[in-house]
């Protein structure tokens, strides 16, 4: 019976196979050039061979060549031996499966991946770093609950975010350590009886180490749901910052106007400017997330050691390589962009008594009272609009003063203003730039304090930033090394000729 046109497409992975096309190569060029040089295949079999996967063009062969398979790695090799003959093209696959094949390739491509993302996320740090050291001054209302809580400035909330990506950045370190393992020789789980050499290409591929168990080495998808993990982690701080842009632009807050390329008009509505690349980044965190669902239930109870069920992973960690790349750009570009209304901002730091914490924890440095007592009086001073309006900072401090008398007489017997607590405090306690100013602990919002983490992430970006580039150029040098050993075999073909 033959088998209809979409029963065969069910079995195919062309698509997340294009993102393989090059990875594929190198192990098939890594894997000759070692089957050449253990004597397992002949130098003109090698030359051969190595000469055609030089010719293959990405584009070209992903169009015209590639549908008629299921797969690229059948496509090559079906392509090689319809060229060149069986006789020397069906030895490619010698000491190989396409199980461990597919897996290093896997690992491949997507190292490339998190190098690539690495370096965003850096670029990304910096702008953050930089929209931070432009601003130490502008002072912003802190927010729990999306309700007003302390004054802070917009540096320190924004070296926050750089934080977090941080921590992003290591993770995907980590993520890079467990993916550049190599597999290959695993062949399809138990390795095999030809004497290959799996150090050597190990090493020509730019792998740090082999993979040792063969079983492991072909069944285990643990880094991939490693490496979208850490994807999920990013998408949700990039979400959190998406969210932040898209409140501040509204009307409502009006902090902040977000630059013209990163937003859209409607089709109806004359005026408006929607942040649709913030809201999409929110969205995606989403799917993302649910890439990471549908790995781990795939991985999930399989038994060892291949299943074809590991071949709908690599769909999913492609979208999430996407998506999140993807974010990481538009959201550096939106935040070096964005235009911050610091009046507004300033602004708000006069409403919803932001300094009641200030005064609270004024009170008991003055007067040597529980907290918890003071909190309970700056609590009903908050309750009764006491320290609320248009400018706090106006409030009359002798008012206030009086007022926190009475409500002590109530509380503890006796007035505060007779242990301790003054006029001059209590003003300076309403101050919003004395708030922020006192807040010089390790990690506080005070100016002195937020310069020098800025200039200590800095230093940890710059560091970050070599770490990420020594792992790239010791790729790039096993695969320059690989292309010298692959033009080196070639020429064997020109000498025999002649």
């Amino acid at each position: 019976m033959k088998m209809e046109k979409r029963e065969k497409d069910f079995i195919q992975s062309l698509e997340s196979d294009r993102w393989l096309f090059y990875a594929d190569l190198l192990v098939d060029k890594a894997h000759v050039v070692m089957l050449k040089e253990r004597g397992i295949i002949k130098k003109d079999e090698a030359a051969e061979i190595l000469k055609f996967l030089s010719t293959i063009k990405e584009k070209d062969f992903i169009e015209h060549e590639l549908p008629a398979y299921d797969d690229l790695h059948t496509a090559i090799e079906s392509v090689l031996i319809r060229e060149i003959g069986e006789a020397m093209g069906g030895r490619m696959h010698i000491g190989r499966s396409r199980n461990d094949e597919v897996a290093t390739c896997i690992r491949i491509a997507l190292r490339d991946e998190l190098l690539e993302l690495m370096k965003e996320v850096n670029h990304m740090r910096r702008a953050l770093i930089e929209k931070a050291a432009a601003n130490v001054d502008t002072r912003i209302p802190g927010y729990t609950h999306l309700q007003h809580a302390q004054a802070t400035t917009f540096a320190h909330q924004y070296m926050a975010h750089a934080d977090a990506l941080s921590r992003d950045f290591s993770r995907l370190l980590n993520a890079y350590e467990h993916t550049n393992i190599c597999p290959l020789g695993a062949a399809a789980f138990a390795s095999t009886g030809f004497p290959i050499d799996r150090a050597k290409t190990t090493k020509l591929l730019g792998f740090n180490s082999i993979l040792e168990n063969s079983m492991d080495a072909v069944s285990s998808r643990d880094f991939i749901i490693e490496s979208i993990s850490c994807f999920s982690n990013l998408m949700t701080n990039l979400s959190r910052l998406a969210e932040e842009i898209i409140l501040w632009s509204t009307s409502e807050f009006d902090f902040i106007r977000v630059p013209a390329e990163y937003v859209t008009g409607s089709s109806i509505m004359p005026q408006k400017r929607n942040p649709d690349y913030a809201e999409l980044i929110r969205a995606r965190a989403g799917t993302v997330y649910g890439c990471l669902m549908s790995v781990l239930s795939i991985c999930k109870a399989l038994p060892y050691s291949y299943n074809r069920d590991l071949q709908e992973a690599t769909p999913h960690l492609f979208k999430a390589t996407e998506y999140t790349l993807a974010s990481v750009l538009v959201m550096t570009g939106m935040v070096k962009g964005l235009e911050l209304k610091k009046d507004k901002l300033e602004k708000q730091t006069q409403i919803g008594f932001i300094s009641a914490t200030e005064l609270a924890d004024t009170i008991v440095r003055a007067t040597d009272i529980p907290f918890r007592t003071a909190h309970k009086i700056v609590s009903t001073l908050a309750k009764e609009g006491k320290g609320k309006g248009e400018d706090e900072e106006e409030a009359e401090s002798d008012v206030v003063l009086r007022r926190i008398d009475e409500l002590a007489m109530n509380s503890i017997g006796k007035k505060l203003s007779e242990i301790g607590l003054t006029e001059r405090k209590v003003k300076e306690a309403l101050n919003i730039a004395s708030n922020i100013r006192k807040r010089d602990v390790k990690g506080g919002p005070a100016k002195r304090e937020v310069l020098r983490m800025i200039e200590r992430r800095k230093t940890e970006l710059d560091r970050d930033g070599r770490s990420r580039q020594v792992k790239e150029e010791r790729v790039k040098k096993s695969l320059d090394e690989l292309a010298r050993e692959v033009k080196k075999k070639k020429r064997v073909i020109r000498v025999m000729k002649k």
